[in-house]
């Protein structure tokens, strides 16, 4: 039996006590500074900020959550050489499960069958890293590369989740303190609304339109800012479809709330999982985490993939990459709440993607996409069927929703147009369920938008969908006609 050598336990106590990565700052300097293993690292060559520089992101919770005692050590048992009494975990020779086969569609749509078993089912049954399955980390470090061309040692890391809305909120909770301002894209993502509701955020609100959000909004915002009061630290968007206007950011945008993001100093949340469901006739805008490599110094954008809309979203995974410290704090979040992602789905995972290679990825996603492409275009014929003259909208480049303004009155332009008792209440009534907008404005102010999702239904049901909305409006109409007169 091989035995460790005293060097060996000199480079396991420094890595123990003090482990470290190297970043090379907006100066040039190189600096070691702490970091838990992340990913895939060496030395990065784009200039990024130091770590020091996110001190004054992250809340006092952040601030005061300490690493794991047991967790932090665990990538130690992978030393060639040590014998491991660390952690509690179960002998997988009591575990009943002796192999699992599955069947999956290649992206030529052929039937694989793919089997776990042996040390690669052992590692799936297992507990296993907070960061994730090694083997599908690395994956994905490479899908990076792949598709924002950005490399290994960018001075960027990648962190795996149950789902991007985990990560999300534990992002949340590291960076924001209760009462402090946050930027807003609105109409925003519903979910993300109660994560600052329960910290009594005060929720900017910045405009978006048919090009996604308005970094003239942003600007007048941040530029206005009362005098003495802190400016906020972060800005969420969804940048590609998004939920719930469908709403697509031009690279004009974005690079322009990137050079916001550097004058004011703030974070960007790159929320983005229609990224690989954009189906619009223009080539696809960079990504924010992409653009920033043009940036004087990068760090600034956080961002957030999940694999819910192209595998599974029973499956649970998504997937955080940015800079270093703020992974750190949400794998601390994830230590010691949920200890990390199932293994085993990550396993099942990391074999369908490993057989399908990048190229056949990118193949799946395509088809994914020219999916969504085709329902929108049936959703879309049946708004022009029933609702020409009844209803506004633009149409989506990604994603799989419609957001359009009911027209509840004669007059386009009145300002009491209100979706909420209509959608809520006659649409119902009607045999028909959408989603009011008001849900998806922070400050729950009335609007005569509606969300809809055209992702499952078929042809047939979407043009009955909305020609009972068309009566529901015309009812509407109706109503208010009597009451006016």
């Amino acid at each position: 039996m091989s035995s460790i050598t005293p060097e060996q336990v000199a480079v396991l106590n420094e890595e123990l006590l003090n482990p470290k990565v190297k970043v090379t700052h907006s100066d040039g300097i190189q600096e070691d500074v702490p970091a838990t293993p992340i990913g895939t690292l060496t030395p990065p060559t784009l200039r990024t900020l130091p770590a020091k520089h996110y001190t004054r992101f992250f809340s006092d919770a952040a601030k005061a959550q300490r690493p794991s005692p047991i967790r932090d050590l665990m990538h130690l048992e992978e030393t060639p050489g040590i014998i491991s009494l660390l952690a509690g975990k179960p002998n997988p020779d009591t575990f009943p499960f002796t192999s699992l086969t599955f069947t999956a569609r290649s992206p030529q749509n052929e039937e694989m069958i793919l089997k776990l078993e042996g040390e690669e089912l052992v590692e799936g049954l297992q507990y296993g890293s907070t960061t994730g399955l090694k083997q599908l980390v690395d994956w994905v470090v490479g899908l990076q590369e792949f598709s924002h061309g950005r490399k290994r040692g960018e001075g960027w890391g990648l962190t795996m989740g149950s789902g991007s809305q985990d990560l999300i909120y534990k992002a949340v909770i590291a960076l924001v303190n209760p009462g402090d301002p946050v930027l807003l894209e609105s109409p925003v993502y519903a979910g993300v609304i109660p994560m600052f509701q329960t910290l009594d955020c005060e929720q900017v609100e910045v405009e978006t339109d048919a090009n996604g959000i308005s970094s003239d909004s942003l600007r007048h915002t941040l530029e206005n800012w009362p005098a003495g009061k802190p400016k906020p630290r972060i800005l969420y968007t969804v940048p590609y479809g998004c939920n719930p206007t469908g709403m697509t950011a031009t690279i004009e945008r974005r690079k322009e709330v990137l050079r916001l993001a550097r004058e004011h100093d703030f974070l960007i949340l790159e929320d983005d999982p229609y990224y690989y469901l954009y189906y619009g006739d223009a080539p696809r805008p960079p990504s924010y985490f992409s653009l920033e490599m043009a940036e004087p110094e990068a760090g600034r954008v956080l961002r957030f993939d999940s694999l819910s809309k192209i595998l599974s979203a029973g499956i649970r995974i998504g997937f955080a990459t940015g800079p270093l410290p703020l992974l750190q704090a949400i794998n601390r979040h994830t230590a010691t709440s949920n200890l990390q992602v199932p293994t085993l789905t990550q396993a099942i995972v990391f074999k369908l993607l490993d057989s399908w290679g990048y190229e056949g990825f990118h193949t799946h996603t395509r088809n994914v996409s020219a999916f969504y492409r085709r329902k929108r275009d049936v959703f879309e014929r049946a708004m022009v069927t029933h609702l020409s003259g009844l209803a506004e909208w633009s149409t989506p480049q990604a994603g799989m929703f419609f957001w359009f303004k009911l027209l509840l009155s004669e007059d386009s332009e009145a300002e009491d147009h209100d979706s909420e008792a209509v959608i809520r209440t006659n649409a119902v009534d009607r045999g028909v369920l959408a989603l009011p907008g008001t849900i998806f404005l922070p400050s729950g102010r009335k609007t005569g938008y509606v969300r809809a999702s055209f992702s499952l239904n078929s042809e047939e049901e979407v043009f009955e969908a909305l020609k009972r909305i068309r009566h529901v409006v015309l009812d509407a109409r109706a109503a208010k006609a009597a009451t006016s007169g």
